[in-house]
């Protein structure tokens, strides 16, 4: 009874947390000003060049990270983003226009920005955790051996293995070692920076899965594992494929057509799947914690009223990001996985 009174006990918390750092986000920076919905969830799932931490009294507090530029008319320029004053100033010739950086004098991007914002601030953040992770948890392996697993190990070493029994080695089949690197990797970073976005404070809360870019980048470092794995088996039953009736093969190639379509659709639709759930998820949490104070600028005694039900809802869409998370790392590496399978197989 004492371990669940504990559990309640920094679930309540945990709630409190959250609640009261997304409320002090949410709070309008002047006392005229209304609560904008819209601008308040673009802002948390969207990409930026400063990390904002929390609205107090009016005054904007950020984290500023920094800003590297290349213009043909300036050259190199790096400082801090805390030189835009949250985008209400220009700083050597640049100024910020619809969350991008322009220069005034051409109102065009820079040749190069290569700044960093809050995502890649946010990946190298979680590229260290997963660093210090592993290179730990090999060191442990490595002093003790062969010996039953505790602390970290307990949690990550069925996680590898489930990686491995449940995943590669039913989609793959025996060539399922050579991806265990690939595939491992992809199921922690996804897993971790979805957990991390669910942190809302410096320098967690970040949408990085939720990154069109990012998910881009993943679906098409998979590709490029297909690409160099690829068998002649494979491509012979896209250009050939077997069980077909001859006149889709020819005079018109219709089904070389839509299997070589299909090797370009299947890291599409990687990428949309996890940036639409994981930026659907933020939404829809932030959405309910958005309705207090919609609701309070119409009354308070409605903003108290709506505080309970956007809570409640709040809460139950948190546990539900929470297994999302795992669902979407899940379904990421089962589906590379598969592709990879297709890849490497045999003539039968």
């Amino acid at each position: 009874m004492m371990l669940d009174k504990k559990i309640l006990v920094k679930i309540l918390l945990t709630v409190f947390l959250l609640t009261s750092t997304f409320s002090a986000k949410a709070a309008p920076a002047g006392g005229d000003e209304k609560f904008n919905p819209g601008t308040f969830i673009l802002d948390h799932i969207g990409d930026a060049y400063d990390w904002h931490v929390i609205t107090w009294n009016g005054h904007h507090v950020s984290v500023p990270l920094p800003v590297i530029l290349y213009s043909r008319q300036s050259g190199l320029n790096v400082f801090l983003s805390s030189k835009f004053d949250h985008g209400h100033s220009s700083y050597n010739g640049f100024s910020i226009v619809d969350g991008k950086i322009v220069e005034d004098a051409t109102g065009v991007r820079p040749l190069l920005d290569l700044s960093i914002t809050k995502n890649v601030f946010a990946l190298f953040v979680s590229v260290a955790f997963i660093l210090w992770l592993f290179i730990s948890l090999a060191n442990i392996y490595t002093r003790r051996g062969n010996v039953a697993p505790k602390g970290m190990q307990s949690f990550v070493e069925p996680v590898l293995l489930f990686v491995r029994d449940e995943i590669a080695r039913p989609a793959i089949g025996y060539k399922y070692k050579r991806f265990m690197p690939y595939l491992l990797t992809l199921f922690f970073f996804i897993l971790i920076n979805n957990l991390m976005g669910l942190i809302p404070f410096f320098p967690f809360g970040a949408n990085v899965t939720g990154n069109i870019t990012v998910a881009l980048v993943l679906a098409v470092l998979t590709f490029v594992v297909i690409m160099a794995t690829s068998t002649t088996t494979y491509w012979g039953h896209i250009f050939n494929t077997p069980g077909v009736p001859w006149w889709l093969k020819f005079p018109l190639p219709l089904m070389p057509i839509i299997e070589l379509t299909g090797v370009i659709t299947k890291p599409f639709a990687l990428m949309v799947r996890l940036f639409a759930n994981i930026t659907a998820g933020h939404i829809i949490v932030l959405g309910f914690f958005s309705l207090i104070f919609v609701f309070g600028e119409m009354s308070v005694a409605l903003g108290y009223g709506a505080s309970v039900f956007s809570l409640l809802f709040s809460i139950f869409m948190f546990f539900l990001e929470l297994l999302v998370a795992f669902i979407q790392a899940y379904v990421f590496t089962l589906l590379s996985a598969l592709y990879f399978g297709m890849a490497v197989q045999e003539h039968h």
